[in-house]
């Protein structure tokens, strides 16, 4: 027998402009983060996918990717990822639904998102992280919200005790045991290390290893890492006291989480960046180039969230002055959307966060086949700074596509087919 849900999704009107504009923001750091992934034919460092070689501008753009981008990007978006779940979950028992059927709904949408991470996956992008925050999100949803905030923060304490002990653990050994020859070698000399699945030539023969890649990958972010998991149940616990949607509410703590948050971040990835660039060498072993930076993102992601919630403050007030001035009017937000209501820049990087699942799979598909060597192979002769203007273009586009859609008041393609998918199975 079917049912239907009391409401459906969000209304513009219902939106909060903190979590779009840290959405949009974020989508700019992960096409950064993943462009360099293409560049095919390099040697690489130990630690990072970045190039050994290169020109100046090369040596640069390494140094403010690995210091202030990778390993933050997708402790971002985790966070993010577990805050809208409380604000689905919260519309839908504010307006009747009962908590059993909207629990549902949140389990139906993780696990349309594991499929949809799969598919893009298969067909584009063996990083895929769709399918680590839908796993997450099928294994934390039922057990973690509707639990109190309290023992949702005593779990994110004891994973992060954990992650710290260990961390600590291999800076200790790091400083303490040299280097054999055989690693100091390594380490001098680097590696060629093209990902397969790019660097294959045959797009057919490219989708296993895309598709066994993916899976690792996923399983190893939704669980073993911590990161993730940590990140959803912090944006679930803010998300109840709805930190992001009333940010002027809470702005002590977000200004202490970003100053805090964000030095931590940088310095953690500043090693592995002196190192990489050849500034100052750093003795450490290959696990302390993967646990710092990623103890150190969780911080950083943190805190770049906590910046966008002090913006998003900033528009919403500047929202609020606009409608107590007669003369400005109240803008029609059909025709514009939010781009009437903030303007062109604040409006378009919340048209590009209210896309967010469109834009990110748009990055594929503007990647993968032009890079690939399965495709153009244009990341054969591209460098660090190139593909570094590359993904800065390929942000731009989704710009223009997500601003496009937003004056025609149109939601994503993407999020009208999870939509679609989420809302007829959970009714079913």
């Amino acid at each position: 027998m079917s049912t239907t849900l009391t409401r459906g999704p969000v209304r513009t009107s219902e939106r909060s402009p903190a979590p779009d504009l840290a959405r949009g923001f974020m989508l700019l750091l992960i096409a950064v983060a993943n462009t360099p992934f293409y560049l095919l034919g390099r040697e690489r460092a130990r630690g990072n996918v970045h190039p050994v070689d290169g020109s100046p501008l090369d040596r640069a753009v390494d140094l403010l990717v690995i210091t202030g981008v990778d390993q933050r990007v997708y402790p971002m978006f985790a966070f993010l990822f577990g805050y809208g779940m409380v604000q689905l979950y919260s519309r839908q028992i504010a307006s009747g639904t009962t908590e059993k059927r909207a629990l549902r709904l949140l389990q139906v949408r993780h696990l349309w998102l594991l499929v949809l991470g799969f598919l893009h996956a298969a067909l584009l992008w063996q990083g895929d992280v769709l399918g680590a925050y839908g796993l997450a999100g099928l294994l934390l949803v039922g057990v973690f919200l509707r639990r109190t905030e309290r023992a949702q923060l005593m779990s994110v304490s004891v994973l992060l005790g954990l992650l710290l002990a260990f961390t600590a653990y291999v800076v200790v050994d790091s400083s303490l045991t040299p280097l054999s020859s055989a690693e100091a070698a390594r380490a001098a000399e680097g590696a060629l290390l093209d990902e397969p699945a790019i660097a294959l030539t045959s797009y057919v023969e490219s989708i296993p290893v895309r598709l066994g890649e993916w899976a690792t990958l996923t399983i190893a972010q939704a669980t073993f890492g911590l990161v993730i998991p940590m990140m959803i149940l912090l944006g679930i616990a803010a998300g109840r006291r709805r930190v992001l949607e009333n940010p002027g509410d809470h702005l002590p703590l977000l200004r202490r989480v970003a100053a805090v948050g964000i030095p931590v971040g940088l310095i953690g990835g500043l090693p592995s960046a002196l190192d990489h660039t050849g500034v100052l060498r750093v003795p450490a072993h290959d696990e302390f180039f993967l646990l710092v930076p990623l103890l150190t993102g969780f911080f950083g992601g943190l805190g770049y969230v906590a910046l966008w919630g002090v913006v998003g403050d900033a528009v919403a007030r500047r929202r609020s002055s606009a409608d107590r001035i007669p003369s400005a009017g109240a803008p029609d937000v059909r025709a514009g959307g939010v781009l009437a209501l903030d303007g062109p820049v604040a409006g378009a990087l919340q048209a590009v966060g209210k896309r967010s699942l469109t834009c990110y799979l748009l990055q594929s598909v503007l990647c993968a086949p032009v890079l690939a060597a399965w495709g153009l192979g244009l990341g054969w002769h591209l460098s660090s700074f190139t593909v570094f203007l590359y993904a800065i273009g390929v942000w731009g586009l989704t710009v223009v596509f997500a601003v496009w859609q937003e004056s025609r008041g149109a939601r994503g393609p993407a999020e009208t087919l999870l939509r679609g998918l989420t809302y007829r199975r959970a009714v079913a």
